[in-house]
Parts: C-alpha cells; sequence; structure tokens
C-alpha cells in the first residue's frame, strides 16, 4: 500500500509540473499573439495610409488625373 501511494504522489508531482510547465507556454504564447496582434494594427494602418482607395467606396474615388 506504501508503495502505491508513493507511485501516486510521484505521479501527481510529474502532474503538477507538466501543467506549470504548460501554463509558462501558453502565458509566452498569449504576450505573443498579443504583441502580433499590436503588429498587424500598426502594418494595417501603414496600409491604409499608403494606399487608400481601399479603404474607399467607388463613389468617394477620385478620377484619374487624365480625365
Amino acid at each position: 500500500m506504501e508503495e502505491r501511494m508513493n507511485d501516486l504522489e510521484m505521479h501527481y508531482m510529474q502532474q503538477e509540473v507538466t501543467i506549470q510547465e504548460l501554463n509558462e507556454i501558453v502565458c509566452r504564447q498569449e504576450l505573443l499573439l498579443e504583441q502580433l496582434r499590436r503588429d498587424f494594427a500598426s502594418l494595417k494602418e501603414q496600409f491604409m495610409v499608403m494606399s487608400p482607395s481601399v479603404s474607399r467606396d467607388a463613389g468617394q474615388e477620385e478620377p484619374p488625373p487624365h480625365y
């Protein structure tokens, strides 16, 4: 019985370590995901400044200069 209890305790401790490691991975991934969201928003804003016609309807678009 004592050996079985020791085995269960070892399994429990290994699971605790694994859970902690997975939690740290998830936290790092969340930080990376948030950084990627900010980077994407910045790139999207830069793109809209460089290419404003993408954000306008055809009726709002100015005709080309040769018209």
